[in-house]
This record gives C-alpha cells, structure tokens and sequence, in this order.
C-alpha cells in the first residue's frame, strides 16, 4: 500500500506543489484538511458552551468565513448573546437543543425553537438569542458556519431590554 497523501492533523500540506521548486504555496492556493481530532478550541466562549473552529482565520487562512462545532452541555442553557455583524447557519448534528430569542412585533414575546438532527437554523446579525440543551443526560452538538473568519460573540446580561416587574 503507497504512502498517505495528507498526514493526520496537518491542515496544509506543502508537498502538494504545482511548480517545480515552488514547495511554499500560500495558504489560500491549497485545499486544507481539518480532521476532527485537531479542531481549535482556543474560540470566544459562551456560558454553558463550548466552541471548537474548524475553518477560521487562524486554523485555514479564511477571509470571510468560519465553520466549526459547539457542544451544549446536558440541562444546560448559554449565557445571551449575539454574534455582532456575522450571519450565522447551524446545523444540528445531535441532541434537541432549543433557541431561543425574542420576537420583536407589536407585542415582544420570547420564542423558543426546538429543534432535532438535522435541522438548520439562521441567526441574523446582532440578533440576541441563547441555546439551550433540555436533555438531561446528553449533549447536544451542533455544526456552524459564520460569514466572518473568526467566531464573533458578545456575551450580554439580558436575552432583551423589555421591562421586568418592579424595573
């Protein structure tokens, strides 16, 4: 059996060249292989969350995109927050993980969207929204995808800015 053309881990591989002697492509010349034993988990963070890049700046060279994995703990609901101006599609891989956010029509009511794998999901940018994981005994895992090239989150203090009793 011949040689595996990628080794494990290796997200660029310079022996893949197109010109004699050019053994340095630069990074956006190449496809890159991100397998999933070598995901980043250095990612801005949520409460209740973990976030894990695949594709971003930092790991492939993007400009405009990043893509990675989030795992919601079991009986676990995410701090609020948004995700400034990104645009945002998640695809749910395992585990119902609930979204939820607050629909701003004649009268602000919070909607809560439940979902199972192999559901999607789109967040417009600096929409205030939170996940959460019902499931008390798994994790639910999501992939996502963002139209910047880092994972953007601004953690906030409130879902909504609508008046509680005794404000």
């Amino acid at each position: 059996m011949s040689e595996p053309l990628t080794t494990p881990g290796e997200g660029f591989h310079p022996h893949l060249h197109t010109r004699q002697g050019d053994l340095t492509a630069p990074l956006r010349a190449r496809l890159h292989h991100v397998r999933a034993d070598s995901l980043d988990g250095d990612t801005a963070q949520t409460g209740g969350m973990r976030r894990f890049a695949a594709v971003s700046g930092k790991t492939v060279g993007s400009e405009k995109l990043w893509m990675g994995q989030t795992h919601v703990a079991p009986a676990t609901s995410s701090s609020d927050h948004h995700h400034g101006e990104s645009e945002t599609a998640i695809y749910v891989v395992s585990g119902h993980p609930e979204f939820v956010f607050v629909d701003s029509g004649d009268e602000p009511e919070e909607v809560r969207l439940r979902t199972s794998p192999g559901d999607y999901i789109f967040v417009p940018p600096f929409v205030p929204h939170r996940e959460e994981n019902p499931d008390p005994a798994d994790e639910a895992v999501v992939v996502i995808a963002r139209s910047t090239q880092e994972a953007i989150v601004v953690n906030l203090p409130r879902l909504y800015a609508l008046p509680v009793d005794g404000d």
